[in-house]
């Protein structure tokens, strides 16, 4: 078939949060050592065009919103030619470690948004 799995999707969504949260400087490793564990609460995709094995994928993600208990991102997926092929959206939620519960989004993330 040639076109990219949409199940590898979910994964490139996290790498490209991951690499947005350490450009601000917050790793998921600091949150878990802090007891802050943060799960995909909700994710959502429009597929306008597929992507091809080998084709050079860039993604922009931003912060749709100021944090509370979640946190949502964006996401725009593009080819090397500069074609939007999805749109993608995610809703994260604050969570204890211990308790398991949700609690609302740690100052020292809202100090750098």
């Amino acid at each position: 078939m040639g076109v990219v799995h949409h199940g590898n999707y979910a994964q490139y969504l996290e790498i490209a949060r991951i690499d947005w949260l350490e450009k601000i400087g917050i790793s998921y490793k600091s949150m878990e050592k802090n007891g802050i564990m943060l799960p995909v609460y909700e994710m959502n995709f429009k597929f306008k065009k597929s992507a091809f094995f080998d084709d050079q994928l860039k993604i922009f993600t931003s912060l749709r919103q100021r944090p509370d208990v979640k946190i949502i991102f964006d996401y725009k997926i593009y080819n090397q030619d500069g074609e939007l092929l999805t749109t993608a959206n995610t809703v994260l939620v604050f969570m204890d470690a211990k308790t398991r519960r949700p609690i609302r989004c740690p100052d020292y993330v809202l100090e750098k948004l």
